[in-house]
């Protein structure tokens, strides 16, 4: 099996993952956790698991003159990616969630662009243009804010959200050139757990252990484990091999997989709101509209980078 296969295998797993996170997570806040909170819950296992994993296997010291973009990576890829994500998801439903993050190849090119000087042609213009007015129409036909339909100000977060994780994507790509996988999120999620830890305090203490049911451990643990320690590891892995342009191009399957997985949820009898209830014609031209941009933006043999950041 080539480096290349398994990069790709990687990325359809993390993907799966997430589009079932979107139904989990939801199925928590904020009853259970607050988002913020759940964030600290997150960000304190997988930093726990990566550390544990990486002490075990290897210990490749970091050059100091690279802690800036770890910092930085931390910041936009762990703490401003995560708390925007789940405090746009508390109020939001996963199915527009799904469908703006599938703005994120978009939001890469934008990003690769301004920090690696890669040139936009003609054509990624309009697919940044038929994107934008995708994610803006999704965002504006939410405005009544119930639990099918969105609302307006969750799927905002959500959109700053896939910029967050677009600039981390594009800033960690030189790191994977000289550190392996381990060492470069083991770090990242340290760095971005300083970060975490003062705006998740409150309610993270505030969780009411007791109240919680088997399934909802198995829940929490489920995105603490897989979504988050897990999905990194693997993401980490196959940006080593491809390019952020590749890794973030996989998002558009999670509308697909958030949809399939809330419908097979409301079979099961696992969740109390069908969401995709709220599939309206408008969501799904909206997302039409932002699968065109994507195309459109990942064509190859487009991009150029013009200088190194």
């Amino acid at each position: 099996m080539s480096g290349l296969f398994r990069a790709h295998l990687a990325l359809l797993a993390v993907n799966l993952i997430y589009g079932a996170n979107y139904l989990i997570a939801k199925g928590l806040m904020p009853d259970l956790i607050q988002p913020s909170g759940f964030i600290m819950l997150r960000v304190l296992g997988a930093t726990t698991l990566f550390w544990m994993l990486r002490l075990t296997v290897q210990n490749q010291p970091i050059a100091p003159r690279d802690f800036w973009r770890l910092a930085l990576c931390g910041l936009f890829g762990v703490a401003g990616n995560q708390l925007l994500f789940f405090n746009g998801l508390n109020l939001t439903s996963p199915i527009n969630a799904a469908i703006i993050m599938t703005a994120n190849p978009i939001l890469v090119l934008v990003m690769a662009s301004v920090l690696l000087g890669e040139r936009i042609a003609g054509v990624r213009v309009m697919g940044i243009v038929a994107g934008g007015a995708g994610a803006v129409w999704l965002i504006l036909i939410s405005a009544d804010g119930s639990a099918l339909s969105g609302n307006w100000k969750g799927d905002l977060m959500i959109l700053l959200n896939a910029a967050s994780y677009a600039l981390y994507l594009v800033m960690v790509k030189p790191l994977m050139q000289k550190y392996s996988p381990l060492t470069v999120i083991s770090w990242v999620f340290l760095l971005g757990a300083v970060v975490v830890l003062p705006v998740g305090w409150n309610q993270f203490s505030a969780i009411e252990w007791n109240t919680f049911s088997s399934a909802d451990i198995g829940a929490a643990a489920f995105v603490v484990i897989g979504t988050t320690f897990f999905a990194y590891l693997l993401n980490i892995f196959a940006i080593r091999i491809v390019s952020p342009n590749v890794v973030s191009s996989y998002i558009y399957l999670q509308p697909l997989t958030a949809t399939a997985f809330a419908a097979l949820f409301a079979w099961l009898g696992w969740s109390a709101v069908d969401y995709t209830g709220g599939l309206t014609l408008g969501k799904v031209l909206s997302a039409i509209l932002i699968f065109i941009g994507v195309y459109l933006v990942s064509k190859p043999g487009i991009d150029r980078a013009r200088k190194k950041l």
